[in-house]
């Protein structure tokens, strides 16, 4: 079948052009790379504000979601689909750039949204998934987001992390602090806080292994912090490292690499208990956008209020004096950390304690 001729769409006032707009993104339903388009424009203000000025990696599908599809990975780069952390050459002169540094040393200039169109030019070299960078590039090695990553282990589902959010809201209040709940997109759940950035990745960190420290003691048979999944279990997993230095999460109002085109939506806290991820895609996104607007506004960079970690620092302190804990592992590709444990699976430790 021949392939329509591009269209320019006009995104506030500035020209995009979407190449084979009719290219069938999710075969499943029917979701052609216009609709995906047309879709982030009904949600501009939304996915704009999540972006805004943030370092931030594209997930790109340039083939669409089909059966079998698959992601490249740094050990296979034949996938379907692959993360850039480069701004593309070639780029317009309207997507400006960010340099951010890896934790291996190497830096990179990623994608800085400034504007709708950015957005828009994206989408139109496959981008379904934005995963932008906690931080602003006035500063990019202090982060002004905290976030928690409630995380379902195999044995329980989004239900699970929905009956765990209310006690990460409740033990952020006793710290003085506001968090924003929205889906994945998938199983889990996440919550963001925005903080004044005075703190470092390691600091934020910290932070966020106290609160799940403190989850994890409240709620022994239903929340873990243990990096290695063979000790687990069927439990919520508080995925700490997702505030170490280049690790990001979906954004609010991404699209997810799914067959039903789910999106990860912003709730109110009441809704945590009643949704489903499935009740938010790109078909149903829109009207409810334009009916509740925007809960992530506070989270839109230099957005006031901004809270505060000494609180939370306070109690890593206390865990680390009293209760004997130490750091937890950072991810594989990261560099031995000062203070870290072995890095290690248990299974594989010879030196562990039988």
């Amino acid at each position: 079948m021949a392939q329509t001729s591009a269209v320019e769409l006009d995104v506030r006032g500035r020209t995009v052009r979407i190449s084979s707009p009719d290219r069938v993104v999710f075969p499943e339903r029917g979701l052609t790379k216009l609709d995906v388009a047309q879709y982030f424009l009904a949600v501009g203000d939304g996915i704009l504000g999540a972006l805004l000025h943030r370092p931030t990696t594209l997930e790109r599908w340039p083939k669409g979601v089909f059966e079998g599809a698959r992601m490249s990975t740094r050990q296979d780069s034949s996938g379907d689909a692959f993360y850039q952390k480069r701004v593309p050459k070639g780029a317009p002169d309207y997507v400006e750039t960010s340099r951010i540094a890896f934790p291996s040393g190497r830096t990179a200039d990623e994608v800085a949204p400034t504007e709708l169109a950015v957005v828009a030019w994206a989408v139109n070299m496959g981008t379904l998934t934005f995963h932008p960078w906690p931080v602003v590039r006035d500063d990019v090695d202090l982060p002004d987001q905290v976030r928690i990553d409630l995380d379902p282990q195999p044995g329980t589902d989004f239900d699970d992390a929905a009956r765990v959010a209310p006690l990460v809201r409740e033990l952020l209040a006793e710290h003085g602090l506001e968090g924003y709940p929205k889906t994945s997109g998938g199983r889990g759940l996440h919550i963001f806080v925005p903080i004044e950035p005075e703190w470092t990745f390691t600091d934020a960190r910290r932070a966020t292994i106290a609160l799940g420290r403190e989850l994890e003691r409240r709620m022994p048979d239903e929340v873990t912090m243990k990096w290695w999944k063979e000790e687990r279990g069927a439990k919520i997993f508080v995925d700490y490292n997702q505030m170490a230095r280049d690790r990001t999460i979906a954004s609010a109002y991404s699209i997810r690499s799914n067959p039903r085109a789910t999106v990860s939506a912003p709730l109110t806290w009441d809704e945590v208990p009643q949704v489903h991820p499935d009740d938010f895609d790109v078909l149903t996104m829109p009207d409810r956008f334009a009916a509740v607007g925007d809960l992530y506004a506070p989270l839109v960079a230099h957005a006031a209020p901004r809270y505060r970690l000494d609180s939370l620092l306070e109690l890593a302190d206390r865990q680390e004096r009293d209760d004997g804990h130490g750091d937890l592992p950072y991810p594989p590709e990261y560099p031995k950390m000062p203070g870290e444990p072995k890095r290690v699976q248990p299974s594989k430790d010879r030196d562990r304690p039988r």
